[in-house]
Order: C-alpha cells, then sequence, then structure tokens
C-alpha cells in the first residue's frame, strides 16, 4: 500500500501527493533541486560583490549538476513533460561552460 498525503483541497485520491518513492529517490530529487536553486544564491552574492549583475562560472556548474540530476529523478518517474523540461538544459549549460572557459583563455 503506498503512503498519501491528503491535498489541501480535500481528501479525493485525485488531491493526494504520492510518498510511496524509496527515500533514495526522494533524496535524488531534493538534491536535484537544492543545487538547482543554489546557482540563484551564488548568482545574487556574487552580484551584491561586484555591486553589478555577474554569472560566476559556478552558477553554471550548479545548473548544469541540478539539470542531470533532475532529469534522471524525472526519468526514473516516468514523467514525458519533467524530463523534456530537462533534457535540453545540460546542453545549454554545458554549452555556456565552454564559452566561458575559451573566452577566458
Amino acid at each position: 500500500m503506498r503512503r498519501t498525503l491528503a491535498g489541501v483541497a480535500g481528501s479525493q485520491e485525485g488531491n493526494r501527493v504520492d510518498w510511496g518513492e524509496s527515500g533514495f529517490w526522494i533524496a535524488v530529487g531534493l538534491v536535484g533541486n537544492a543545487a538547482f536553486a543554489l546557482r540563484f544564491v551564488v548568482q545574487w552574492i556574487a552580484s551584491e560583490r561586484a555591486k553589478r549583475s555577474v554569472v560566476p562560472i559556478s552558477f553554471w556548474y550548479l545548473s548544469l549538476v541540478g539539470a542531470v540530476i533532475l532529469l534522471f529523478y524525472a526519468i526514473h518517474r516516468r514523467d514525458p513533460i519533467f524530463t523534456l523540461a530537462y533534457l535540453p538544459n545540460g546542453f545549454i549549460y554545458a554549452r555556456n561552460l565552454y564559452l566561458t572557459r575559451r573566452t577566458s583563455s
């Protein structure tokens, strides 16, 4: 039997969150989300220090790591929308890393 948490809208089956996944996969999803969210904190701190808007290289690394982890999580969940949302991101972030490294050398 799967564990569920009743949704805010009521206790109908369609309004429940599925907590039946293994702890490992929940942790994978949370780590991916944390890496993806942390990139904005890193960018904000770098911009505050520089007193202008900057995008540090760590922003792109966190973007790439977060997108790859969330892509694996989406594939595990067999969610086509979630998978298609993160599939192209890794290529874009890798390209930005390549361009950043190429122009800094």
